[in-house]
């Protein structure tokens, strides 16, 4: 098997296993008008113990978004958390941090090319959420990179996933480094992350969208895999695969599942039919459910069986 991941080899292999979802459940949202809510993180526990979920909030015709906290009520719908803090940003995704919840997200600002013309201007950003009424800012990454995302190691440094653009990282690539701690981290040492060579194809890109320490001192990796298409159209499918954060040897990601897989639905954009974008995985008996959002119009938890990340190495 090649090390490279490439969409055509891996939705083949997807395709050709018969694997599909054991069940999928479209969520449901009260107490944001018509507006859409997806590319949502897993449900984490608030300091009072409440179960929250991290949802992207916008209108179908806007890319002006919000980052919502929800609770899920007795019927199973999720609605605001009154008091709660609704950064702007888009994407958000959560991870603990030396015992506190930590929220991320990627924030969009307008800006102005040399000759004046529009231009927008994108960043991560991280807060501590250990009120979420008042999240205190916690690092803020450099300008041009989503999907920075962050993990406890056993020896209580952090290991930290990248994901360059532009020149010889193309569409994106991944870099991993480890730092003492989010306090001790600056854009220099984001900026510098060895990359993890060879993974993507030039013509295609990918980020980790979660990473999640394991046992053995690897780190379990959710991200995505995109490409765009002849028409224009872009097509994002949710992959797994395993890291050592110290070495970056890593294990050849696999396709969890594809767009097809799940219940027809709406879409923000013609070009955005094809789009799956994993937040969280999160272990259950007997498999992982996987949160998602889709199409940039909803989000779903997906179920899976039992999901190993192939062993072969780089």
């Amino acid at each position: 098997m090649t090390t490279t991941a490439r969409v055509d080899d891996l939705l083949a292999t997807h395709r050709a296993s018969g694997a599909t979802p054991t069940a999928t459940r479209r969520l449901r949202f009260a107490g944001v008008g018509d507006r859409d809510v997806y590319n949502v993180s897993a449900p984490f526990a608030a300091p009072d113990g409440t179960l929250l979920l991290a949802g992207r909030v916008e209108d179908r015709a806007d890319e002006r978004s919000e980052t919502v906290l929800f609770a899920r009520d007795d019927a199973g719908v999720w609605t605001p958390v009154p008091g709660a803090a609704r950064p702007a940003l888009q994407d958000p995704f959560t991870f603990d941090h030396r015992g506190v919840t930590h929220l991320g997200g990627v924030e969009v600002v307008e800006a102005a090319l040399p000759d004046g013309s529009p231009a927008l201007r994108y960043r991560t950003v991280v807060l501590r959420l250990a009120d979420p009424a008042r999240p205190e800012p916690a690092f803020t990454g450099p300008w041009g990179m989503k999907d920075l995302r962050f993990a406890d190691l056993p020896d209580e440094r952090l290991a930290v996933l990248t994901r360059p653009q532009g020149g010889a990282d193309g569409r994106g690539r991944i870099g991993v480094t480890v730092v003492p701690s989010l306090a001790d981290l600056t854009v220099a040492d984001v900026d510098a992350a060895p990359r993890l060579e060879h993974l993507f194809l030039p013509a295609e890109w990918g980020g980790v969208n979660q990473a999640t320490p394991l046992p053995d001192g690897t780190l379990g990796l959710l991200g995505h895999l995109a490409r765009f298409d002849d028409a224009g159209h872009r097509h994002y499918y949710p992959i797994a695969w395993t890291l050592d954060p110290l070495t970056a040897r890593h294990t050849v990601p696999r396709m969890l599942f594809e767009r097809r897989d799940l219940p027809a639905g709406p879409a923000k954009r013609p070009d955005l039919v094809d789009v799956v974008f994993p937040g969280a995985l999160v272990a259950r008996d007997g498999g992982v459910t996987v949160y998602c959002g889709v199409g940039d119009a909803e989000a779903y938890e997906v179920d899976l069986g039992p999901v190993h990340a192939p062993l072969d190495e780089v």
